[in-house]
């Protein structure tokens, strides 16, 4: 039996890669014959498992971590029809049956069969279904034929391989936020944060064919990432108030669309020079900044229990938004997860045919599973960078 080695949350502040067992074609006691085993090609750190590694979320001691998959077949069940053995696939963060009826309605992010606690599943994440990560040389993926995207030819596919690994969560986040938000032709842009998820929703935007890009965000290094692919930036230490900022690039103190890419961690500014931890002023700023009638897209991460927030509501989720300011510009609220496959076959096309440099946008940097806790410390620290872990030493130099 080969050997498997996965990285492992041990518990706030610390990952370590680990020894897991080798995946099984089951679900519990029983056979999964709509299954595949993944050798994994490539495997990304996200923010939302730096969430669980800080320890702001309940996810427990042992769990192996990754959402973010990519992979050669190695094996399938019986029921496996148009999956083979020996196609490299993007795999979906969200696990979604195929069957449901969410999932027919193209609501994959929230599946109703895939997770006993609530609706919606993912790879190594708290409180989604208890399955495991894909941060790890091997796994198994479920519902193969319905969640799998094929990759049209090996070769062309590892050759873009950087690019493509983006697939399974953060290019299709980041776009799902800018389509949520009404992004298109001739849109001015407000992205709030500008971790790997704002970077791709701005590098989305400007597919989507928006006038303008502005980016905010309080990581100076980061706002330099999102110049680099013509964005306006706006630093968020500065005592300039947002409108006025967003006046000063566009003229007038307000936007067409606002995405919300940083999620409950949010962090504002203070007059001390030192920011602080407020979870609703991004929303709190959507709705300032944005037009009477405009659409705010939220991927960012919001959760129901906090552990480490800093007051009690917040503790389950409650924030202190201003609704009433929302309600009264008609604004349109977008949440939840991206459901990737609504959109990852035609980005992958954008990738394959040139028309996107998303790899170059988020800064990708390919390390070793050996190394990935040095990745989860330097991306927690702000790096300028996009982790992508490959396990086998398969992603060409």
């Amino acid at each position: 039996m080969c050997q498997n080695s996965g990285v492992v949350n041990m518990g706030p502040g610390e990952v370590q890669v680990k020894e897991i067992d080798y995946p099984k074609l089951a679900l519990g006691d029983r056979k999964c014959e709509h299954g595949v085993i993944l050798k994994v090609v490539s495997t990304n750190i996200c923010g939302s498992d730096q969430h669980m590694v800080r320890g702001r979320t309940t996810a427990p001691s042992g769990l192996v971590l990754g959402h973010e998959i990519t992979g050669l077949v190695l094996e399938k069940g019986r029921d496996v029809e148009f999956i083979n053995v020996g196609d490299i696939v993007s795999v979906p963060f969200n696990i979604a049956c195929g069957r449901c009826r969410n999932c027919k309605e193209g609501k994959t992010g929230i599946c109703l069969n895939v997770n006993p606690a609530r609706p919606g599943a993912a790879y190594g994440y708290v409180d989604m279904g208890g399955w495991v990560g894909g941060q790890s040389e091997y796994v198994m993926v479920p519902y193969a034929d319905f969640n799998l995207l094929k990759f049209p030819d090996n070769e062309k596919a590892l050759a873009y391989i950087r690019d493509l690994t983006l697939l399974s969560d953060i290019f299709p986040t980041g776009f799902h936020g800018a389509v949520t938000a009404g992004v298109g032709p001739g849109s001015t842009v407000y992205v709030a944060g500008a971790g790997p998820v704002g970077l791709a929703c701005a590098a989305s935007c400007h597919l989507l064919g928006a006038a303008v890009v502005i980016v905010g965000d309080l990581n100076e290094e980061r706002l330099a990432q999102a110049k680099s692919f013509r964005c306006e930036t706006i630093n968020l230490n500065s005592d300039t108030p947002l409108a006025e900022q967003i006046a000063q690039i566009v003229g007038e103190p307000e936007v067409d669309c606002f995405v919300d890419c940083v999620g409950f961690e949010a962090r504002a500014h203070s007059h001390g020079g030192e920011s602080e931890e407020q979870p609703a002023v991004v929303l709190n700023q959507a709705m300032e900044i944005t037009r009477a009638g405009g659409s705010i897209g939220i991927p960012g991460l919001y959760v129901t229990e906090d552990p480490g927030a800093t007051d009690a509501a917040a503790k389950v989720g409650s924030l202190k938004i201003r609704f009433g300011l929302g309600w009264a510009k008609s604004h349109c609220f977008h949440t939840g997860q991206c459901p990737v496959m609504k959109y990852h076959r035609p980005l992958m096309n954008a990738i394959l045919y040139d028309k996107i440099k998303i790899a170059d946008a988020v800064n990708v940097q390919v390390i070793s599973l050996k190394d990935a806790p040095k990745g989860y410390q330097d991306f927690d620290k702000g790096a300028v960078t996009k982790f992508v872990i490959d396990p086998h030493g398969m992603i060409p130099i």
